[in-house]
C-alpha cells in the first residue's frame, strides 16, 4: 500500500512539474487576434510605432493585414504564442483563391498566410501597389 502511495505521489509530482514547465515555456494552443485593437497593438510591437489606418482581420483571428498612413502594408500571423509581423516589400504577392486571400511575403522563413477577409480584391491592389 505504501509503495503504491509513493508511486502515485511521484507521478503526481512529475505531472505538475511538466505542466509548470509547459506554462513557463508558454506552450499551448495557437493564439488568435480577437479584435482590431489587439491587431493594432501587435503591429505596433512588431514594427515600432506602426500605426494602422486600414485593417483587415481574418475571420478566425489567425492573421491580419494592416496599412499605415505612409502606405506600408504589414502582415501579422501567429508565431508560437505571439504574432510576428512583416512589412511587405515589392516582392510580396497576393492572390484570391476560393474566397480567401493568399499573401506570400517572398521571405522564405516567414512564408505565406491565408486570410478570410472582407474585400480581398482591395488588399490585392494595395499589395500590388507597394513600391
Amino acid at each position: 500500500m505504501q509503495d503504491q502511495l509513493l508511486q502515485f505521489l511521484g507521478s503526481l509530482a512529475a505531472i505538475l512539474l511538466l505542466a509548470g514547465l509547459a506554462w513557463w515555456l508558454k506552450l499551448g494552443p495557437e493564439r488568435r487576434l480577437s479584435s482590431e485593437e489587439e491587431a493594432r497593438r501587435a503591429a505596433a510591437e512588431a514594427a515600432d510605432g506602426f500605426a494602422a489606418t486600414d485593417l483587415a482581420l481574418d475571420a478566425e483571428g489567425r492573421a491580419a493585414l494592416l496599412r499605415d498612413a505612409g502606405g506600408r502594408v504589414m502582415l501579422l500571423r501567429p508565431h508560437g504564442t505571439h504574432f510576428a509581423g512583416r512589412i511587405l516589400t515589392p516582392a510580396a504577392t497576393a492572390r484570391i483563391e476560393n474566397d480567401t486571400l493568399v499573401v506570400n511575403t517572398s521571405e522564405r522563413r516567414y512564408g505565406s498566410a491565408v486570410l478570410r477577409i472582407a474585400e480581398p480584391q482591395a488588399w490585392v491592389k494595395r499589395i500590388e501597389a507597394i513600391k
